[in-house]
């Protein structure tokens, strides 16, 4: 059994890998075909796929019982403890919590401050009710620092 995704890639390559394997969606390609053909597939769609990215999951002996191959791809294959697994990239600059940045000006109070955007993969609802969720505070905080009371 052959899985290859494709993402980018030329036509002329999507019409070659359409003569061995089945299209089921865009750039997704399955099939059957001895380790010969696979290996020759392989080798043309690095030729073809120019800046694009592929992945090749296909069957073999062992105790996973699959291999992956990757070109141009950010995820990789990676060995732990005789598991081939994908590892994921890692994001640089991912935030875990709330930080604050001033908003090109110098100010003596955190009033002015905004908070950092959220992570990317985040929905646009969690931005916002993140986002909310800290200006609500911080205006607690400041209420609070006036009167000398909690504010309800």
């Amino acid at each position: 059994m052959i899985v290859v995704v494709v993402t980018a890639c030329p036509q002329r390559l999507r019409g070659d890998l359409t003569r061995w394997l089945l299209e089921i969606s865009a750039g997704v390609f399955v099939g059957h075909s001895s380790a010969r053909v696979r290996d020759m597939l392989w080798e043309r769609i690095i030729e073809h796929v120019r800046q694009g990215k592929a992945l090749m999951v296909h069957s073999t002996r062992g105790e996973q019982r699959l291999a992956f191959r990757v070109h141009n791809h950010d995820w990789e294959p990676t060995d732990i403890d005789g598991l081939t697994l994908m590892r994921r990239p890692s994001k640089r600059g991912a935030m875990t919590r709330m930080t604050w940045e001033k908003d090109g000006e110098e100010h003596e109070d955190d009033s002015k401050r905004v908070p950092k955007r959220a992570p990317e993969n985040w929905s646009i609802a969690a931005r916002r009710r993140r986002f909310r969720n800290e200006v609500e505070r911080r205006h607690a905080e400041q209420s609070e620092g006036e009167t000398g009371e909690p504010s309800l």
